[in-house]
């Protein structure tokens, strides 16, 4: 199944973060020297700390060490899994990542990082997305861990907070890794990301998941404290971060409980600890746990508050089944705290079952919504449940004037012109002429307002974020990155790379005197290019000459440029274990 086709599947409104790999045009060869490098190194490091099926789920996934994968190439494989995978420009809202993941579909960064955060990039990039996330989803238990991740995390309430500190994020990560970006944008960015993260206030339902999302998908660690293996995707991604994390004496490590949801973390730095799942089933078990406490299970006036301080669109699906969504700015209670009217402001939507009322959606609800809920008065049963012959008892007919008492004190008054059931229960019921008066008299509607949409349930049975049919009301925040035009100098260097990869492993004859060339231009033009210079070492005659002076100029480097030693050494190493880069 190819990317077109798994786009067609999606829902309509996830597809605006489809990417084109393009992938001929997308990657140089500088960027497959980055990906064989790093993946090189990391096949080495990993051998004995990653998780037992890590490199099985290498293979079952399509995910070479020699070559940046084709996602259409991934695809096969992954559907073998039950999975799919699309390819996404950067970051993408977090809502959207984990319904993308409540549907099995991975998504995949295109971009792959720059030579500058070889080890560690602060954006998604394909080799984190793709060699990081996917491998241990060969592993059944995870692969269910992840889908029922995504189904938590698609529900879980956000704040304006976190949208802010997401574009926050985002822009920083574009910025970083553009080559055009000046040091003023780049401190900009930095700066704007601290103030935010310098004021966090109350964290979310979302801001507390994405905690332990980062600690189990991300920076996850499975076994015991004593003998563990590395299964999230930011570990097994990171040259650095991978070999750093198995030192005890560096990064703590804890047992995984409910309570890391407690510990925030910070994406610009190593990472001070570390927890530890006894198994993967495990995880589901702590997510599970979390869960429970979340507006979409409790529902209740809490959740209704909890949607008016975030502030943002979130939806309340009454016991009928029957769902309000916008932003919520009104939750009336009586005494026992038990929710008896709730209002929204601004464009509103009615569903049932995730799909919109005909007629009923943010056009028609463009200035907001209001209903009363709970039982009304000498109905032995709730309103949405009443039979036809009920209604009748209760002086409740199509086209006469009717009267709603609730237990709660509100009333409603108006002409009943029409009622809207599904499999026998009442959802809907639209007044012409109507009032709308809280218990002490106040009004809630006026009949100069139009005719008064009421929707029907005794109770709030779950609040969650988002819309429920987002097809028809999208909240999603769109955006791209940004991106990069090679300019003259970068596109030699680039031209360079790609005459080394086209040269066969080991010289002689005409090979070697084109190496010799080649190299002349690289220290001549791009002296400080240590990978360029690495893998032309891999094309040259062992104790010839070209051979010492570019060994020579590289240790050189390791001197003046201390940053760069550590991963000069790396690839001199490999290249005497006669791994060809």
């Amino acid at each position: 199944m190819d990317q077109a086709e798994i786009t067609r599947q999606i829902p309509s409104h996830l597809r605006q973060f489809v990417a084109d790999q393009d992938y001929e045009s997308r990657y140089s060869a500088k960027d497959q020297a980055v990906w064989i490098f790093v993946m090189r190194q990391l096949a080495q490091q990993l051998k004995n700390s990653a998780h037992p099926i890590y490199f099985e789920g290498l293979e079952k996934t399509g995910i070479s060490v020699d070559a940046i994968p084709s996602i259409d190439d991934m695809n096969v494989r992954l559907a073998r899994l039950g999975w799919r995978a699309i390819v996404v420009d950067g970051f993408i809202p977090p809502q959207a990542f984990m319904e993308l993941q409540s549907l099995r579909v991975l998504a995949i960064a295109l971009d792959m990082r720059s030579i500058h955060h070889i080890e560690y990039t602060p954006a998604p990039d394909i080799i984190h997305e793709a060699a990081g996330h996917a491998p241990i989803i060969v592993d059944v238990e995870y692969s269910d861990y992840l889908q029922r991740f995504g189904e938590v995390g698609m529900k879980a309430i956000y704040n304006q907070y976190d949208l802010d500190l997401y574009e926050a994020v985002r822009q920083l990560s574009i910025i970083k890794e553009s080559d055009e970006a000046t040091e003023h944008e780049v401190n900009a960015a930095q700066t704007t990301l601290e103030l935010l993260v310098s004021n966090p206030g109350q964290p979310s339902e979302l801001a507390l998941l994405t905690r332990l999302h980062w600690w189990t998908v991300e920076y996850g660690l499975v076994g015991d404290t004593n003998h563990y293996d590395i299964f999230g995707a930011g570990l097994l991604s990171s040259l650095e971060e991978s070999l750093i994390c198995m030192d005890d004496d560096k990064v703590k490590k804890l047992p995984l409980t409910i309570d890391a949801i407690k510990i925030a973390y910070d994406i610009t730095t190593l990472q001070p600890q570390l927890f530890v799942t006894k198994s993967c089933r495990h995880l589901t078990q702590i997510l599970d746990e979390y869960a429970r406490t979340m507006c979409f299970q409790t529902g209740g006036a809490r959740s209704i508050e909890t949607a008016i301080e975030a502030n943002v669109v979130t939806s309340c699906e009454l016991s009928s089944g029957v769902t309000v969504s916008g932003r919520f700015t009104r939750c009336l209670k009586n005494v026992v705290d038990e929710v008896i009217y709730i209002g929204t402001t601004g464009p509103s939507q009615i569903t049932l079952a995730g799909t919109e009322l005909d007629g009923h959606g943010i056009a028609h609800h463009a200035e907001g919504f209001g209903s009363p809920i709970g039982r009304i008065c000498n109905l032995m049963k709730p309103l949405e449940s009443a039979s036809e012959y009920e209604l009748q008892e209760m002086n409740i007919r199509r086209g006469e004037i009717t009267t709603l008492d609730f237990l709660s004190g509100i009333t409603v008054i108006g002409r009943l012109k029409s009622m809207h059931k599904d499999k026998g229960l009442m959802l809907l019921m639209t007044f012409e002429d109507c009032i709308v008066l809280d218990p002490a008299g106040n009004k809630l509607f006026d009949p100069a307002w139009g005719n008064y949409d009421m929707v029907v349930g005794e109770s709030v049975r779950s609040v969650f974020a988002g819309s429920a049919d987002p097809t028809h009301f999208d909240v999603y925040p769109t955006a791209s990155t940004r991106k990069t035009q090679h300019c003259k100098q970068d596109q030699q260097e680039i031209n360079l790379y790609q005459q080394v990869q086209n040269l066969p492993p080991t010289g002689g004859g005409e090979a070697e005197a084109e190496a010799e060339i080649i190299a002349l231009s690289v220290l001549r033009d791009f002296p400080d290019s240590w990978l360029l210079l690495i893998n032309l070492l891999a094309h040259v005659p062992t104790d010839s000459k070209i051979q010492t002076t570019l060994t020579a100029h590289l240790n050189t480097l390791k001197v003046s440029q201390p940053k760069l030693a550590g991963l000069i050494s790396r690839g001199l190493k490999s290249l005497q274990g006669g791994i060809v880069l």
